[in-house]
Formats: structure tokens, C-alpha cells, sequence
């Protein structure tokens, strides 16, 4: 995990990468129970038999917005930020899906600092790019921009 000491020390970082999180499983239970909270019970998500006779992979794959979901464990992971009081997610930009991730799959997810501005009375807005990786995968899993609000 990379710490930072203060908001200069992270605008200074910008355009660089600040780390790669450690890999988490993306189990058919975590799938059910992401689609049960979502109501969005399609079943190339829940139906494993279903999945293993008309899936191109013979199995189920998570949800896309589940491997976004991930992306403050992924965050987290490899930033910190001392003297912070709260941070706010702001949103996300540029949001891609490129690669169905199969049920049993590990993700880890590749941070960059891709633009930090100061916000009056005394936060920070970040804009992180996020590559979700699918462990031996060759294309990433989804790619996005996500902006968060840091305050001190």
C-alpha cells in the first residue's frame, strides 16, 4: 500500500500508477447474493446448469456492475491518505465492460492517479482509472474512471 502524507503528495503523483490490489474471488455464493441485493436475477448469473449447456464458457459470469462494486476494496488497497476525514464516492466516468468474468474467477484491480484538483473548503477531488484484471486473463474486465472526494 502506497501512503500519502498529504493532498500535494498526491496531486504530485499524478499519471502514475499507485499500485495493483491483492486478487479476490468472484464465487458463484458472492454472484447470487450480489444478484439477490440487485433484484437482477438473469440466469447467465444463477443458473450454473442452465449456464454449463448455453454459455459459450459453460459457466455462469458475475454481474458487470459486481466487478465495479469491488473497486473500493481495490481502491483501498493500495492508497492511503493520512489525516483524512471522510472520503465520498463523486461518480465514475468511461465505464467499460470488456471481458465476462466467469464464476470462480479472481479480479484484482490496477490503480493510476489519473487527476487530482483541490475543492473548496478543504478537499480533494481524485479521478482514479481502475483496470480490473481477471487472473490469466488477456483483456482486463472492465476499465473505468472513478472520482472520489477526499476531505481533510
Amino acid at each position: 500500500m502506497r501512503i500519502f502524507s498529504d493532498f500535494n503528495e498526491l496531486k504530485s503523483a499524478v499519471g502514475t500508477e499507485i499500485g495493483v490490489s491483492d486478487w479476490i474471488e468472484v464465487s458463484q455464493d458472492r454472484i447470487n447474493r450480489f444478484a439477490e441485493a440487485t433484484c437482477d436475477e438473469q440466469w447467465i448469473h444463477i443458473d450454473p446448469e442452465r449456464a454449463a449447456r448455453e454459455l459459450p464458457g459453460g459457466t455462469t459470469i458475475a454481474h458487470g456492475l459486481l466487478s465495479l462494486a469491488l473497486a473500493p476494496f481495490f481502491i483501498r488497497s493500495v492508497i492511503g491518505v493520512r489525516g483524512l476525514r471522510n472520503t465520498l464516492n463523486y461518480g465514475a466516468d468511461r465505464i467499460r465492460y470488456l471481458t465476462p468474468v466467469p464464476a470462480g474467477s479472481r479480479l484484482r484491480g490496477r490503480v493510476t492517479i489519473a487527476e487530482a484538483e483541490d475543492v473548496p473548503p478543504d478537499g480533494l477531488r481524485v479521478n482514479y482509472h481502475l483496470e480490473i484484471e481477471i487472473e490469466g486473463g488477456e483483456r482486463p474486465a472492465c476499465v473505468a474512471e472513478l472520482i472520489a472526494l477526499h476531505y481533510r
